[in-house]
């Protein structure tokens, strides 16, 4: 099972009024455990950042200025997540704010490239209804580290949202080791509703059959017996 954990940062919030992807970050899970394996990039929007955005993410117009743009990291970009489910805080605004990239330049949208979505913006208010679900709420909840985010950033989210994804989702940790110590589980055949190997049937000799009809015989009334003649009757 291969998860991407996924994060952007952008010019602003909104796509449809010309907001541009200035960074996305990326990290890989592969049966729930991290590889090591990420994809980071920055990238020149061809237009001016936000005010308000630089606030949140510091990534300044100067900085991107030297940046590759999106057609430049697509293809690269297409090649880690392909055919992964995506795991997003959010999702509605990357996927979005993606969707809008790839479109421009003619590429398939993250539905045809990956796997599925997870949302765990969506997935932490159904757990905590009524709680705070932010990136920074959910890692005080779950204990993950995160004194070192003064600012957003595209890697350093993804990576702290992997931990908070598998906290949030440990208790399917058993199932993932149930499957490993017992390769047939979830094959046909196995523990999930497979056929079954055959039973053998062992069968009574004629013997224990008559020590049990004897047996039998000595319960009176019993039900499975025929009841008796009655007196008098045909001769």
């Amino acid at each position: 099972m291969r998860q991407i954990v996924l994060d952007t940062e952008t010019t602003g919030l909104e796509w449809r009024n010309g907001d541009r992807v200035i960074e996305i970050g990326c990290v890989e899970l592969a049966n729930r455990q991290l590889t090591g394996r990420h994809y980071h990039v920055y990238i020149n929007p061809e237009r001016e950042v936000d005010a308000g955005a630089i606030a949140v993410h510091g990534i300044t117009n100067e900085f991107l200025a030297d940046k590759p743009r999106f057609p430049d990291v697509a293809i690269d970009f297409e090649n880690f997540v392909r055919d992964a489910e995506l795991v997003i805080h959010n999702a509605s605004f990357d996927v979005g704010f993606l969707d809008h990239e790839l479109d421009r330049i003619g590429r398939p949208k993250l539905a045809e490239l990956c796997a599925g979505v997870i949302d765990t913006l969506k997935m932490a208010k159904e757990q905590h209804p009524g709680k705070k679900a932010s990136l920074d709420a959910l890692c005080e909840r779950y204990e993950v580290a995160n004194a070192h985010r003064t600012l957003h950033g595209a890697l350093l989210d993804a990576e702290l949202l992997a931990d908070v994804y598998l906290a949030m989702t440990r208790g399917q940790e058993s199932l993932m080791i149930a499957l490993e110590d017992d390769p047939a589980l979830g094959e046909p055949g196995g523990g999930w509703g497979g056929q079954r190997p055959p039973v053998k049937v062992l069968r009574a000799s004629a013997d224990e059959i008559a020590i049990h009809q004897a047996y039998l015989e000595k319960i009176d009334g019993a039900l499975w017996l025929p009841p008796p003649a009655a007196p008098g009757g045909e001769g």
